[in-house]
C-alpha cells in the first residue's frame, strides 16, 4: 500500500451519488471537475490524500468502463469500489457490511464453450481484490459499526430497520446485471453460489478490470436488504436514511488510515 503523501490518487466509485455525496462536499470546492464519458471525475483530497471520486452509475458495463478511465486516464494507485447490496447467505442482515474477498458475476454463463461463471479467455471465474487492503477496509468497518455508527444514525432508524448489533463479513460477493427482489431468485443464486455473502451489481467488473491492469482493488458493501419482495422499498429508503453514513464514516476512516 502506498501513503498520503504519495503522487498517484486513490480511485473511489461508487453506483449511486447518495453514496460519495459526503465525500465531495468534504473536498469541497477546491476539487477539479473532469468530464470523461459522461462521467464527472473529482480531483483533489480527502484527508491529506490526492483521491478521484467517481459516480460510476448502475451495472457492470457502466462500473467497468468508470474502473478503465480512473486507472487510464488517472493513474490511480487503487481502486475502491463502495454501495449497498442484498444479503444472500444465512447471517447477513441489513445494516452488516461485507468486504470482499472475491467477486463472481452469477449472470455470466457462455456454456458450452466455457464453464459456467467463467470469463472466457481469462480462465477463472473469480477476482480476487488486495488482501492488504482488505485488512485495512475490515478495521475501519468494524470501527465505524461499534464507535461511530450509534452516534450517526439515531436509535428509531436503526430499530425501523432492524439493524440491532450489525456484523462484518468478509468473503465472496456476487454480481449481476439483475436487481435481486425475489426470494426465490436469491435461493436459486445461494444453492448456484453458495459462498456467496451477498449480491450487487459492479464489483466483480471493477475486479476484473483491476486484474487485468494489475490494479489493486477493493470492494464494500452495506447490506440494505435481503434480495426479496422487500427489497425494492427497503433499498430506496435504506439508501436515503442509512447508506450515506456508512460510506461516508469507513470510506473516511479508510483513507485516513492509508
Amino acid at each position: 500500500m502506498t501513503g498520503a503523501r504519495d503522487a498517484a490518487p486513490l480511485g473511489i466509485l461508487a453506483a449511486l451519488h447518495d453514496e460519495i455525496a459526503d465525500l465531495l462536499t468534504r473536498m469541497g470546492p477546491a476539487a477539479e471537475r473532469r468530464t470523461i464519458g459522461m462521467r464527472d471525475y473529482y480531483v483533489g483530497q480527502l484527508s491529506g490524500r490526492p483521491c478521484v471520486v467517481v459516480l460510476a452509475r448502475v451495472g457492470k458495463v457502466a462500473a467497468a468502463a468508470t474502473a478503465v478511465t480512473l486507472i487510464r486516464e488517472f493513474g490511480v494507485s487503487h481502486v475502491l469500489f463502495a454501495g449497498l447490496a442484498g444479503g444472500i447467505a444465512d447471517g447477513v442482515r441489513v445494516g452488516d457490511v461485507v468486504v470482499a474477498e472475491t467477486l463472481v458475476q452469477h449472470d455470466l454463463d457462455a456454456r458450452p464453450l466455457f464453464p459456467r461463471f467463467e470469463v472466457p479467455l481469462l480462465a477463472q471465474a473469480r477476482f480476487a481484490t488486495d488482501a492488504g487492503l482488505n485488512d485495512v477496509l475490515a478495521g475501519c468497518a468494524a470501527d465505524f459499526l461499534e464507535l461511530d455508527l450509534p452516534h450517526q444514525v439515531d436509535a428509531a432508524t436503526r430499530a425501523r430497520f432492524g439493524i440491532a448489533t450489525p456484523v462484518l463479513h468478509r468473503g465472496e460477493i456476487a454480481s449481476g446485471d439483475q436487481f435481486i427482489g425475489a426470494a426465490e431468485v436469491a435461493r436459486r443464486l445461494a444453492g448456484d453460489l453458495p459462498a456467496t455473502l451477498c449480491v450487487e451489481m459492479e464489483g466483480a467488473a471493477v475486479a476484473q478490470v483491476c486484474h487485468e491492469y494489475g490494479v489493486p482493488c477493493a470492494v464494500l458493501r452495506t447490506v440494505s436488504d435481503r434480495a426479496d419482495a422487500a427489497a425494492p422499498v427497503d433499498f430506496k429508503a435504506f439508501l436515503h436514511e442509512v447508506a450515506s453514513f456508512y460510506s461516508a464514516g469507513i470510506i473516511g476512516r479508510f483513507i485516513a488510515a492509508l
